[in-house]
């Protein structure tokens, strides 16, 4: 897991209060919340679109052993579960941060920003409408250039 989380002890519930007051400051207004024990998604309307983050979690049998192989009892296997599941949670919260105050501070537009999480009609992501595309010309080896031509578009 990241640096970032890495131990936290903010709660699940209190990192996703905390990404629904933040999303409020910057314009926020409609809030959805999904979860079990192995995903998340949160989803909110800002700027006139709707914008859906889906994460995954560890399941709880990957923490059945230690980082160095050995067997967890029950408990100390749900504790780590529930670690991870913690930490996914501030890394999310501090991704939704980062993005609104680069639309705020005016190095980013929205739709740049949240592309990738933005909803379509019929309910799937740009995101997970685009992937399987991007794969297949990542594949061919047929890449477009690094850099833009100077005064293309960012």
């Amino acid at each position: 897991m990241s640096v970032y989380a890495k131990g936290t002890s903010v709660s699940a519930e209190k990192s996703r209060a905390e990404i629904e007051t933040t999303l409020r400051r910057y314009g926020a207004d409609r809030f959805a919340y999904a979860t079990d024990a192995t995903s998340a998604q949160v989803a909110f309307e800002a700027a006139g679109r709707r914008v859906r983050f889906s994460v995954q979690f560890d399941s709880l049998d990957e923490h059945r052993l230690t980082e160095t192989g050995r067997d967890r009892s029950d408990a100390a296997a749900y504790k780590a579960w529930e670690q991870s599941t913690r930490e996914r949670w501030r890394s999310l919260c501090l991704l939704i941060k980062a993005k609104l105050e680069a639309i705020d501070s005016g190095i980013a537009e929205f739709e740049t920003e949240f592309l990738p999480h933005l909803v379509l009609p019929g309910g799937e992501t740009i995101g997970e409408r685009l992937a399987p595309q991007l794969e297949q010309v990542c594949s061919t080896g047929n890449l477009p250039p690094l850099l833009a031509a100077p005064g293309g578009s960012r």
